[in-house]
């Protein structure tokens, strides 16, 4: 009898036959090697939308025209006619496709919790049918309408940590748009020649930076800035928010969008007088945070009375006073469609008729009010679908996004009503939706841990 007992048997692995190793490692299971694979397709798409995220905000259509390729100009071939976005955009929702799960079950996933995004699909394919059938460039519906779902659909299927990394991508992005904006506007020098299909634009002062267009930079930036704003979690110190804050919002002076300005002031001032009366009726804030908003908003008054002594806003300020004729055109726009009969109305008029009429009232820059645009281009039924179904694409981003995402909305809408916009080739809804969703995400509720039974009065352990 040995000195551990009678009872003592000696560890398995040393009963092991000769041979053999005692310590062998059990195989991964199924569910556990496909948890490996599906992570790692995940931070392959992650890098594709890094890349997607970066090319919507550095790579615009007048670029690509710079650079010799026929995004929007006559000529090239297929693959030239579609956004580098949308190859990075498509190759992410692709790799999604194939985790474990299959295809099938991912796409009825992901429609079964945003049903709503199946009617925008189903619209968009009417539209689809037309252009077909009039032996239209169906391109143009692509980037523009269908892009922004495939952004959502990857982007709601990102993790946290995943999307991050995106929303770094986005700041960085456009603090490179600003700084290049006053660049542009104290220098006279543009980067990119800002461009109208083959034609080059001469004499704007209007900084584009890499956006392409000074309205689309306008409206992006006051976005970013609406952003910012209304959700502070995005740079939590006060003492950075705020001058950031002043810093983007000034360089709406340099792209030159009215719309835009008034616009992002408009709402920036009701969120300023809400604030204002709560802490009339006894909102608490921080000591340190109520004196370093004073500093700052005395700081940019400062500053802003500077700048208007020195004439810096002298060229915006022409803007309001003599527009170039920019509001007899949106005169002329609503004047353009007493030339088509009701026919030509609900199902679209002949696009060389377009062109005549546009070039014969002075709309050469374009039609700048959407609905009024769909009208032109695809008649009075398919643009009521098409606002149905991006009525039902907002609803489902909205549900997921933080309530600052009404304000931004609203941006989008006067956008819409009051510029070429959505109605033209553009990937300008894309960049719009990545900022709502990677910027305004809704916030996780928190879920309270539930107390021991011995603190709710329920069963308590007897000391022995």
């Amino acid at each position: 009898m040995s000195a551990r007992g009678p009872l003592y048997q000696p560890p398995r692995a040393a009963l092991a036959p000769i041979g053999q190793p005692r310590h062998r490692r059990a195989p991964a299971s199924a569910p556990a090697r496909a948890t490996t694979s599906d992570r790692f397709i995940e931070w392959l798409a992650t890098g594709l939308m890094l890349l997607a995220v970066i090319a919507t905000f550095a790579i615009s259509s007048a670029m690509l025209t710079n650079w010799k390729i026929h995004y929007l100009t006559a000529g090239g071939n297929f693959y030239e006619k579609l956004h580098p976005v949308t190859y990075f955009a498509f190759l992410a929702f692709g790799l999604l496709l194939l985790r474990s799960r299959g295809p099938i079950g991912a796409i009825d996933r992901m429609f079964s919790e945003a049903k709503l995004l199946v009617v925008y699909l189903v619209c968009w394919l009417f539209l689809l049918v037309q252009m077909f059938v009039l032996e239209r460039p169906f391109t143009v519906i692509i980037d523009t309408f269908l892009l922004p779902v495939v952004l959502c659909l990857v982007i709601w299927e990102l993790v946290p940590p995943q999307r991050r990394l995106l929303v770094g991508a986005v700041h960085l992005t456009v603090l490179v748009n600003v700084l290049l904006g006053y660049y542009e506007y104290f220098s006279g020098h543009r980067l990119i020649p800002l461009t109208l299909g083959d034609v080059i634009v001469l004499g704007e002062w209007r900084s584009s930076a890499l956006l392409g267009h000074p309205l689309t930079a306008s409206g992006l930036i006051a976005a970013y800035v609406l952003a910012l704003v209304l959700r502070p979690a995005l740079c939590p110190p006060l003492a950075l928010r705020l001058p950031w804050i002043a810093f983007c919002l000034a360089s709406l002076m340099a792209f030159g969008g009215r719309t835009s300005l008034v616009t992002a002031l408009a709402i920036i001032g009701l969120y300023a007088a809400i604030e204002a009366l709560r802490l009339l009726r006894g909102k608490r804030v921080p000591l340190p945070a109520a004196i370093i908003a004073i500093c700052v908003c005395f700081a940019a008054c400062a500053v802003v009375f500077a700048a208007f002594d020195l004439g810096i806003f002298d060229k915006m300020l022409l803007r309001f006073s003599s527009d170039k004729g920019s509001t007899l055109a949106r005169y002329a726009t609503f004047n353009l469609l007493s030339h088509f009969d009701w026919n030509e109305l609900l199902l679209g008029p002949n696009p060389v008729r377009v062109n005549a009429l546009q070039s014969q009232l002075g709309l050469n820059y374009g039609i700048e009010n959407f609905w009024i645009s769909c009208i032109v281009q695809f008649g009075v039924i398919h643009t009521a679908l098409l606002t149905i179904g991006l009525v039902c694409l907002f609803i489902e981003v909205i549900r997921r996004s933080d309530n600052a995402v009404w304000a931004i909305v609203l941006l989008i809408g006067v956008i819409a009503a009051s510029s070429v916009s959505f109605s033209s080739k553009n990937i300008q809804l894309a960049q719009f939706i990545i900022l709502i969703s990677l910027l305004l995400p809704r916030s996780q509720p928190r879920i309270a841990v539930p107390a021991p039974l011995s603190e709710r009065g329920g069963y308590r352990p007897i000391p022995a």
